[in-house]
């Protein structure tokens, strides 16, 4: 499933390309043909993201709301040439001529596959497959989601003490609280993975045993990893000492993670080999070494 970063570099890709343009929204897989109709001829305004959540916001005052899901997948044609952001987690672009109609809108090729919803402009096309929630909703609507959710360490409106006040408060592991989306929003399995190794904290260590210090230490860390995978438009969570080539950064590579798909393989750090085991429902990895709950020594110092 797609990271909170992804969904940000979503809603960034979308005001730079279609902000400010009118939309023919049309549903080809014929799932979504009355919520396509509803914005269909509306400007769009704005994209925004908010954990893994995506908004595009309209001029008639509507959005629609997209959670990519565990398979959910964008595709866009326009100056960057063609691509994909979602699933699967890679991101390429390869150079496309765009054409035009009469009225000045992109022809794209014909759909691929199950599009639930395709959106053109004037300035390139864009086709969304797979998602597990798509659906046209009204700015109070809109607000009642975000509600829910926790603060997500991407927007400027994140309140750190907001998830610091229910992680205070659980006995409930911190590996599982940093997946639950109403503590803290868009993190997901590798994110919640690679930040415990890098604070050196037990992933099983109940959130009400954390001290306030190493909490503000996992947000900053977990905002600056957030930030780099916008940047980057991939995760890379090891420091520069420990990769071979600690320059390189064009694409992802086998060194770019500390402990996540990477069991029974020795330690980047320490050595250990690195242990997977379940926590409800998914993968969580770590490090027995460098995260056996006593005062951290942090990768790379």
């Amino acid at each position: 499933m797609p990271e909170g970063h992804t969904l940000h570099r979503l809603a960034a890709h979308f005001d730079k390309t279609f902000g400010g343009g009118a939309v023919r929204a049309s549903s080809p897989q014929g799932r979504f043909a009355e919520g396509a109709a509803r914005i269909d001829g509306r400007v769009l305004t704005t994209g925004e993201a908010h954990g893994k959540h995506l908004f595009l916001g309209f001029d008639s005052g509507e959005w629609l709301r997209v959670h990519l899901g565990l398979y959910g997948a964008w595709s866009f044609g326009d100056a960057d040439g063609e691509r994909h952001l979602g699933a699967p987690r890679a991101e390429g672009a390869v150079r496309t001529a765009l054409t035009h109609d009469g009225d000045g809108f992109v022809v794209p090729p014909a759909p691929v596959g199950a599009v639930r919803v395709r959106l053109i402009t004037t300035s390139g096309w864009a086709d969304l497959r797979g998602p597990s929630a798509c659906e046209v909703i009204t700015e109070e609507e809109k607000l009642a989601v975000q509600g829910r959710l926790g603060p997500d360490p991407l927007r400027s409106d994140a309140d750190p003490e907001r998830a610091w006040r229910v992680v205070s408060r659980s006995r409930t592991s911190i590996a599982a609280l940093l997946m639950r989306q109403e503590v803290i929003a868009g993190i997901g399995n590798i994110y919640r993975a690679e930040s415990l190794f890098r604070a050196g904290l037990d992933p099983m260590t109940p959130g009400r045993d954390l001290t306030r210090e190493r909490w503000d230490a996992l947000w900053a860390d977990l905002t600056g990893l957030l930030r780099d995978g916008v940047r980057d438009g991939y995760i890379i969570t090891t420091r520069p000492e420990h990769r071979p080539d600690p320059e390189a950064r064009p694409v992802p590579r086998p060194d770019t993670l500390y402990v996540c798909y990477r069991t029974g393989e020795p330690c980047r750090v320490c050595g250990s080999p690195i242990v997977a085991g379940e926590l409800a429902g998914r993968t969580l990895y770590h490090c027995p070494g460098c995260q056996s709950g006593r005062a951290p020594t942090r990768p790379g110092g």
